[in-house]
């Protein structure tokens, strides 16, 4: 017998369907994880067809609300974890403020010569010798994403004795270098994950991914660090936040936006 009486009118009933499905998603009806009932059970629930509840299904699915697998069924996804790509908080800071437990796993730390692509971020000379450190930033034990930096082993000699898998590298570079990083310009790119990445981060290989590649700059403008994160999409977004000034019809002023420049300020320790 139905549950939920569907109606006749403007709404179609494959959204009938799909609002209901997200309200017990949203009061707790199945926690994330949990396999809800087959298409079959849903469709008697609803009392409509197959085709509806599957759109219905389709829909959640779209919206990351819900996991489809072909010969297992569907699960509730667990939501991603959102991060301020603008923020002053660092990313052990930010996890903690939104309920998680943060931690960190050097995969590599060692020196190496600079690729083409990291000697012209840094400004220095193919081949000469930069700090290669690899970490993977967790939540509650589970892989976010795999960090990449580079660093000049010149400015910054014996980096690799300090404590890189629980402290700030930036706090680090400030207080045994006298070195602040004040800004980055940062990319972001959609991939599918190489192979190695993502075994690293614990997914198969090709899973979306967004990859953020970038230079960051001490007080006088100098790059002191080439980095590239691979950060997973299926756990992980982030979001920005603009100041838009729009044109006034009283006073003529011209519309101007915050974003755009493809460079931003940052005062967080990584």
């Amino acid at each position: 017998m139905a549950r939920f009486r569907l109606l006749s009118g403007p709404i179609p009933l494959h959204h009938q369907v799909y609002l209901d499905l997200r309200s017990a998603l949203e009061a707790g009806e199945w926690k994330p994880g949990d396999r809800i009932p087959p298409e079959r059970e849903l469709a008697e629930r609803y009392g409509c067809s197959l085709i509806t509840v599957r759109r219905a299904l389709g829909d959640l699915a779209r919206e990351r609300r819900l996991e489809r697998s072909r010969g297992r069924g569907t699960f509730v996804s667990r939501q991603p974890i959102n991060l301020d790509l603008d923020g002053t908080l660092s990313f052990t800071e930010e996890l903690h403020h939104l309920g998680h437990d943060p931690s960190t796993r050097v995969v590599a730390a060692r020196t190496v010569p600079a690729e083409l692509v990291v000697a012209e971020a840094l400004g220095i000379a193919v081949g000469a010798s930069v700090v290669h450190l690899e970490r993977l930033r967790m939540a509650d034990g589970e892989p976010l994403l795999l960090e990449q930096v580079f660093l000049p082993e010149a400015r910054f000699p014996g980096l690799l004795a300090g404590d890189l898998e629980h402290g700030s590298l930036y706090e680090l570079l400030t207080e045994r270098y006298d070195t602040q990083v004040v800004r980055a310009r940062e990319a972001l790119e959609p991939i599918a994950l190489p192979a190695r990445e993502a075994q690293l981060l614990g997914v198969e290989s090709h899973r979306p991914a967004l990859l953020i590649e970038g230079v960051a700059f001490d007080r006088d403008g100098t790059p002191v660090e080439f980095a590239r994160s691979y950060v997973r999409g299926d756990r992980t977004r982030y979001y920005v936040e603009r100041v838009v000034i729009r044109s006034s019809p009283r006073d003529g002023t011209t519309a101007t936006g915050a974003a755009g420049s493809g460079l931003r300020t940052i005062t967080r320790p990584t």
